[in-house]
């Protein structure tokens, strides 16, 4: 039998899938604890003080993921995981555009013109995000709208 042929059980995906859950909860807990901290720490120099009026939403950007993936924990049917997935990404569209708003970076002590770099990258994050709230949507729906299958067993 080759590696090809070697069929995976539904219960070692549902098993990877919940690993890979709390894989995502355990790295957004560190960023929370990272993003409370960075200003105390000084770290990144590029950084103002501004960053303090984006840190409450960014918190809330990484609490409701790891609020979704503790849900997933319990049920991550398709549907489930698409309501998920549109409220973290239209999360993440307002928590990036705030960022962008406010813009608490200052870049001046370097030659290279990073601010440009950092507002494309916050431009494609936002449009990276509704996309996939897009994408989610159009999944929700087409799976309400599937006929139900009975089951005639």
């Amino acid at each position: 039998m080759s590696a090809s042929q070697i069929e995976i059980s539904p219960d070692s995906k549902r098993a990877a899938r919940r690993f890979g859950y709390v894989i995502s909860i355990v790295i957004n807990v560190a960023m929370l604890v990272i993003v409370q901290n960075l200003l105390e720490w000084g770290w990144p120099a590029f950084l103002t003080d501004e960053f303090a009026e984006v840190v409450p939403w960014i918190s809330f950007s990484l609490i409701a993921s790891i609020v979704a993936n503790i849900i997933y924990q319990i049920d991550d049917s398709q549907n489930v995981k698409s309501v998920g997935q549109i409220a973290v990404n239209l999360i993440s569209v307002w928590v990036t555009y705030v960022v962008l708003t406010v813009f608490p970076f200052d870049f001046s002590a370097y030659q290279f013109d990073w601010e440009i770099v950092a507002r494309v990258v916050l431009i494609l994050a936002i449009v990276g995000a509704g996309i996939g709230a897009l994408v989610e949507s159009i999944k929700l729906i087409s799976s309400l709208s599937e006929p139900r299958r009975v089951d005639t067993s």
